[in-house]
């Protein structure tokens, strides 16, 4: 019995050892500007920008495949940080930036069918086949993709509520009339 569990434990050290040396040996250096960008994406696995998720979208930026203004749910505040990182002019963004909005199912309009399961990238929606199915608010990302599979359009898109926490100072569109006049007589 002991000879068994001491063979075991040489074996399991040996497997251990050839492992570490073939990670160090074998390591595949990924490219350190892609997880910069990927840092500075929200992460929310939208598929907005063309991509299956932020790491695809962060790979082809820093190939020079793909613009730095694709990121809906980042919105303008990532174009800014990616064109500072990577050193580039800022662009607006591809799309028109969206209020930030979270889904909601009508109870009484679900009929359980499980194609916003599916179809949630980040795994917000709950429920079982033939159920009620719910949102877990905090993991809605907003970016709509349970909608186009609901056969019944039970889904809806409801606005987060503007609170201290998320509220930013609107930047000025333009520059109010009479400001130039303003400045010259003082």
């Amino acid at each position: 019995m002991l000879a068994a569990i001491f063979a075991i434990a040489g074996l399991a050290a040996l497997f251990g050892i050839l492992l570490g040396y073939s990670a160090i040996r074998f390591r595949v250096e990924g490219n350190p500007i892609a997880d910069q960008i990927d840092k500075i994406l929200p992460q929310t696995q939208c598929g907005q920008c063309g991509h299956p998720g932020c790491r695809p979208y962060a790979e082809a930026i820093a190939r020079g495949e793909d613009d730095i203004n694709k990121c809906t749910p980042g919105g303008e505040a990532t174009v800014l940080a990616l064109a500072d990182l990577l050193g580039r002019e800022p662009v607006s963004l591809d799309a028109e930036e969206k209020e930030p909005a979270v889904a909601q199912i009508d109870p009484k309009a679900c009929i359980g069918c499980t194609l916003c399961l599916q179809s949630c990238p980040v795994d917000a929606i709950i429920g079982a086949a033939k159920q009620l199915h719910g949102v877990l608010a905090a993991e809605c990302t907003g970016c709509e993709l349970c909608l186009p599979p609901c056969p019944v359009q039970c889904i809806s898109m409801v606005p987060i509520p503007e609170e201290i926490g998320r509220w930013r100072w609107p930047y000025p569109s333009a520059q109010p009339k009479g400001t130039d006049a303003m400045a010259e007589a003082a």
